[in-house]
């Protein structure tokens, strides 16, 4: 027998990618899946995918169906965790996909959120300095948002290394649809979608100060972009050098960083990240290089956006806080073609 987990919110697509990854796990067992709108329905009614966890029965989001277990998944709308979490015993581990707890700044999240401000957790990037020890000493984890994960990867080590502006970063970060949720919306549509590209929350995107707050960023411009695929991320930041620095450089700082991280891929030279070789994995795929004209450095960045970016990033902090082996349940390697 396993640590027993339970999944609310199972029912969604990150939801549903985490009963995926939790279901294959050596070290852990499914207790309970809640949903909604969904309560009475089977797992394989929502997930045909699943065949492991078929039988499984969506129960009602509360306290009981969550309660007594070792660690507890929210996988919920913005502003449906904090209530429900402050509900569970203290001593219940949870991790939050949700954005309820990330942010420490009151002002910040008024500004991008508004609402009541719940108390920050521990944040769940373990490839940030220090943070894995504290994500297993951790009850109470706030998982990534999805774009956050893959510009933070990027940006970070360039600006602790002091080879970057904090001032004036560009991000521009196209993403698959299934990081809109499962809700039926007209402008989700196949063929509203389909060979189109479009921006949306240009200017005022709620990842900003969740990137500012984990990298030191002082000012960012994200222009986030909705691309025709149904998984994936990729992310380009634009970072004005403190001085002369070369690509040598840039990458030796890269790699100084996430050389020994299991997860973090620093390409070779001439090769750019790509979408569909991070599908299925809980990768993040980088590259760097020097623009000729404006000499700013340029890092790309590819991720699943349900993998690193949500329900495998979840996973990972999970096993730290359970005392598993980091990478238990979790792929390297992509699904390609």
């Amino acid at each position: 027998m396993g640590a027993r987990i339970a999944i609310a919110g199972a029912s969604g697509y990150a939801g549903g990618e985490l009963l995926r990854l939790v279901a294959g796990h050596p070290d852990l067992d499914v207790a309970a899946v809640t949903a909604q709108t969904n309560v009475g329905n089977s797992v394989g009614e929502l997930h045909p995918n699943l065949r492991s966890v078929a039988d499984l029965v969506f129960a009602e989001t509360a306290v009981a169906a969550l309660a007594g277990v070792d660690l507890v998944f929210l996988a919920l709308p913005h502003g449906a965790s904090a209530a429900l979490a402050a509900d569970l015993p203290p001593d219940t581990k949870i991790v939050d996909l949700g954005s309820d707890h990330r942010l420490v700044d009151p002002a910040a999240h008024a500004r991008y959120y508004g609402g009541e401000h719940p108390p920050a957790w521990t944040y769940g990037l373990p490839e940030l300095p220090g943070q894995r020890e504290l994500i297993a000493s951790s009850t109470r984890v706030a998982n990534t948002g999805c774009h956050a994960v893959a510009a933070i990867l990027a940006i970070a080590p360039l600006l602790a290394a002091g080879v970057a502006e904090p001032d004036d970063i560009v991000l521009t970060s196209a993403s698959g649809t299934s990081g809109a949720g499962k809700a039926v919306a007209a402008h989700l549509l196949g063929s509203e979608v389909m060979g189109d590209l479009t921006g949306y929350k240009v200017g005022a995107h709620r990842h900003v100060p969740e990137i500012k707050q984990a990298t030191g960023a002082r000012t960012l411009t994200m222009t986030p972009v909705l691309a025709p695929m149904p998984r994936g991320i990729l992310a380009s930041a634009a970072l004005k050098p403190t001085g002369d620095v070369e690509i040598s450089r840039v990458r030796e700082i890269l790699a100084n960083a996430y050389d020994d991280e299991p997860f973090v891929h620093l390409l070779p030279p001439g090769r750019q990240p790509r979408t569909a070789l991070t599908a299925g994995s809980n990768s993040a795929h980088l590259q760097a290089e020097i623009d000729l004209d404006s000499g700013r450095i340029i890092v790309t960045s590819a991720i699943d956006n349900l993998g690193k970016g949500a329900a495998g990033q979840a996973l990972q902090d999970a096993n730290l806080m359970l005392g598993l082996p980091e990478t238990a349940g979790l792929a390297i390697d992509g699904v390609a073609p």
